[in-house]
């Protein structure tokens, strides 16, 4: 299978999607590293220290960065939990794997990273949430429900086998509660986004959120510090990333930035220089044949994605030309395809008769309950609006240079218009590339959603099965 990384600007059709490239072992390298992802349930990108939140105190991951490489450009292909963690294993989009609706296990038969890690003798684990279902689970060696209890037991069965480590946080998702960390954040130091209601609500419901995110800094640190306790620290590749944006109104679940941009961390010590950031855009998707590289394995045929190692040793070496997303069911059926440049994003919605569908935990939220008093009282700027706008565009397009928190659709005006089209092209290639399903799969010849049974609007005809 070829894997869709770049199209030339201006270039037309599937003829110029890059094929599969031979693996290289990384530079220089020559052990093969031990390899511990952490990845945050619910946590933005832009919410750590190493990211430029200065409110939030996440110190670890700090010192994790100054060893390592920061992706300032780093996008998941969806922003919703167990789809996006399959698919960060798997190494496909969303829609290739067959589970790429919220809750839906891995099918059987597909093999995630650690079962090709294994093959290359390394011992693999996993931890607290997995969220990929039993097919999934069969594939790692070793799990265990603690948190950083937990690695001492798997460090203790190891033994001189190199081993793969998946650690999934439970922290920040909801519901929160006012005791996580000592002392909490404090509610008029938070960065409130534009989409949502600066009150004394919303804020309140930010910093319970810095509170879930400092906590898992904590348990963070305290696993490293095992890891240097042990001598194994110089042996071991570190990485931490997110599954989706914040579990807020217009993040979590969304094709925005908001939901699908991701921090990532890369932390290799005697290959990735310290305190180093890449600027490229990068996509999870190649995350995995990037750890394969890494442990000097071949990249499956299977897998969408491709190795970034280079941006590891190098920053100047270039990022993708475009990432892509997905959202589909999610406590309600969607079914949205997102296209992202360097600068400009277009977004396409299928199912446009009504708003944009809340996750459950969001719509129960403070900043949710702000956001919905606003709208009453008719307070809420254009932008915090949009989320209840009905019927919804098609299509949006929005400048990220200039709103970096898409809330003005450039859809329809003219100095957009080429540049809308080229992404719809490069949209339309990726889609027949990744063999996408079209948006009428998604609904029943009765108009009620596949999963729930629920009927959709009655303002619209059914969908052609």
């Amino acid at each position: 299978m070829r894997r869709f990384r770049s199209l030339g600007l201006g270039v037309l059709g599937l003829g110029l999607l890059l094929a599969a490239t031979a693996n290289r072992p990384v530079r220089g390298v020559e052990e093969r590293p031990n390899i511990v992802v952490f990845i945050g349930d619910d946590a933005g990108w832009s919410d750590f220290g190493a990211y430029g939140n200065r409110a939030v105190r996440t110190p670890n991951l700090d010192r994790l960065a100054a060893t390592g490489v920061v992706f300032e450009n780093a996008f998941l292909t969806t922003a919703s939990c167990s789809p996006s963690r399959i698919s960060i294993l798997s190494g496909r989009y969303p829609h290739a794997t067959g589970a790429e609706d919220l809750h839906t296990p891995l099918p059987a038969g597909m093999d995630l990273l650690p079962a090709y890690l294994a093959r290359e003798g390394y011992f693999t684990g996993h931890m607290r949430k997995t969220h990929y279902g039993p097919e999934g689970e069969r594939q790692f060696d070793w799990f265990s429900e603690e948190t950083w209890e937990g690695l001492p037991g798997f460090l203790d069965v190891v033994g001189d086998r190199p081993f793969f480590l998946w650690i999934g946080f439970r922290d920040p998702h909801r519901p929160y509660s006012s005791d996580a960390v000592d002392p909490p954040h404090d509610p008029g130091e938070v960065s409130v986004p534009p989409y949502l209601v600066d009150d004394g609500e919303t804020r309140a419901d930010l910093a319970l959120y810095y509170d879930e995110i400092s906590r898992m800094d904590a348990e963070i640190g305290r696993m490293v510090a095992e890891l240097d306790r042990r001598e194994l620290r110089e042996d071991t590749l570190v990485v931490f990333l997110s599954d989706n944006g914040m579990p807020f109104p217009r993040a979590k679940a969304t094709a925005y930035d908001a939901g699908i941009r991701t921090p990532l961390i890369v932390s290799w010590p005697g290959v990735t220089p310290a305190g180093a950031r890449y600027p490229g855009l990068t996509s999870v998707i190649d995350l995995a044949p990037t750890l394969l590289e890494a442990a000097g394995a071949g990249i499956p045929e299977s897998f969408q994605g491709e190795s970034f190692a280079a941006a590891l040793t190098d920053q100047a070496s270039p990022g993708r030309d475009y990432v892509f997303a997905e959202r589909n069911w999610h406590n309600c059926d969607e079914h949205i395809r997102a296209v992202r440049g360097p600068r400009y994003k277009l977004i396409r919605n299928a199912y446009t008769e009504l708003p944009l569908c809340t996750p459950a935990d969001a719509s129960r939220s403070p900043s949710w309950y702000s956001l919905t008093a606003g709208r009453e009282a008719g307070t809420l700027t254009p932008g915090q609006a949009r989320l209840f706008e009905a019927p919804r565009p098609v299509i949006e397009v929005y400048d990220l240079e200039s709103d970096p928190h898409e809330l003005v659709n450039l859809a329809g005006r003219s100095e957009v218009e080429q540049i809308a089209r080229q992404l719809s092209r490069v949209l339309d290639a990726w889609i027949e590339e990744t063999e996408d399903f079209p948006p009428s799969r998604r609904r029943r010849a009765d108009n009620t959603d596949r999963i729930t049974g629920v009927k959709f609007s009655q303002k619209v005809p059914p969908l052609e099965p």
